[in-house]
């Protein structure tokens, strides 16, 4: 056989590496529209359900923390599973896991069960966890140029259904209030469902597993690290360390900033006469904002670097915080306008932390190394989600807020030192 010809049969066996990328993403792109749904539903009424059950504003930010948290041990599991059966496997279960969750929120409402509503939050957020480690499957099989922007593709996803979701809120309580569930819990009646599909989806659809074809690729060698990421890697891991620390670092504190501010927005709103209606369209801006900007991001992390557009988080949620802080309790578009700022400040950290740890972490410990990641991300919101009851509860709205804007300020020295690692 002449040697092009042995060439030519050679390269028919191998896979369309772009093809079945450009597959992938359509399978997450599907599945996160849908999980965007499931996971609108805590943001929007838990802190409001767990008010009404117990009667007090210092506990609202229990909930978010409890699903916060719950994330942050799904996490863990989403990601062994990931690293030893595959992506599919791992974020099938997790998104099972959130959809068992919301049908014991819903039993735990109609029950009238704190305990057993706390529980069901922490399994719920299951489907918190799995939404974001989502992500990383986008840049599986990505080349190292084109990362942010896969990443971006997966999260600017979630848009359609976080902005539905909390739209949602008042017709799912009517026909929670016709099926004889309290008002509240009727979105966790649309998370039970748009969960279960996301993990039907995954499940049948997710094929190749992307993670599973890249280490049988061996994508990590044949792929060079960008420059641009701007931390190098060396074969004592020594930068593997640092792109870990620099990229989850930047996630953690952007996480807790707006998880918290995030979570008492409604409460305050609704202290101040606004209905659960308007509560629902400013954290619906909010959720937008937070995926909407994903494609702009994703390139702007791919064009200028990681760590600028991780800096530029902290100014943005530094504005975020100002606004909300000075807005009139009565104003809804200056919170609106507030939360959308604090929505594109998270973006901004996570996919250019997102993009760092994707660039520094080998394959053979990539999804295990994430799911960790993540867990310091969840616990970071969990802490955000539970202070910000308790100092609502002690001073006010906008000093959570004035806080909360300046604690983000942090990420900018950070990015701009782990920038210097340079050889």
């Amino acid at each position: 056989m002449p040697p092009s010809a042995a060439a030519t049969s050679f390269d028919s066996t191998l896979p369309d590496v772009a093809g079945i990328q450009r597959r992938t993403l359509r399978v997450l792109v599907a599945a996160q529209i849908l999980s965007g749904a499931g996971l609108a539903a805590g943001v929007t009424v838990g802190a409001l359900l767990a008010q009404d059950m117990l009667g007090s504003t210092g506990l609202a930010g229990l909930p978010s923390a409890l699903f916060t948290a719950g994330s942050a041990a799904a996490a863990i599991a989403v990601g062994r599973i990931s690293q030893a059966r595959g992506r599919r496997p791992g974020l099938a279960a997790g998104y099972l896991t959130g959809a068992i969750g919301s049908v014991a929120v819903i039993a735990a409402a109609v029950l009238d069960n704190p305990v057993m509503l706390f529980t069901a939050l922490f399994v719920y957020g299951a489907g918190t966890a799995t939404n974001l480690q989502a992500r990383y499957a986008g840049a599986d099989l990505a080349v190292a140029s084109h990362r942010g922007r896969a990443v971006s593709t997966v999260l600017v996803a979630t848009t359609v259904g976080g902005v539905v979701g909390p739209n949602l809120a008042a017709p799912a309580g009517e026909l929670a209030r016709a099926l004889g569930v309290p008002y509240l819990a009727g979105p966790f009646i649309l998370a039970t469902v748009a969960y279960a599909l996301a993990a039907v989806v995954l499940a049948v659809w997710l094929r190749p597993d992307p993670l599973q074809l890249a280490r049988t690729l061996g994508a990590e060698d044949a792929q060079s690290v960008d420059p641009r990421t701007e931390l190098d890697t060396d074969p004592s891991g020594e930068d593997h360390r640092a792109g870990v620390a620099a990229g989850g670092f930047v996630m953690a504190v952007t996480q807790l900033v707006m998880v918290a501010i995030m979570t008492m927005t409604p409460v305050h709103m609704l202290a101040h006469g606004h209905g659960t209606a308007a509560a629902g369209a400013v954290i619906a801006i909010h959720v937008g904002a937070m995926y909407l900007p994903s494609p702009v991001t994703g390139w702007l992390v791919d064009r200028l670097g990681r760590l600028p557009v991780a800096g530029a988080s902290g100014v943005t949620l530094l504005a975020a915080g100002l606004l909300a802080a000075a807005a009139p309790a009565d104003s809804v578009p200056l919170l609106a306008v507030a939360l959308a700022l604090l929505g594109l400040g998270w973006n901004l950290g996570l996919v250019a932390g997102t993009a760092v740890i994707t660039d520094t972490v080998p394959l053979a410990t990539r999804a295990r190394t994430q799911g960790a990641v993540d867990v310091s991300i969840a616990i970071a919101g969990a802490t955000g989600g539970m202070g910000s009851g308790l100092m609502v509860a002690a001073t006010s709205y906008p000093m959570l807020a004035l806080a909360g804007g300046v604690l983000a300020l942090v990420v900018v020295p950070a990015a701009a030192l782990s920038g210097r690692r340079k050889p």
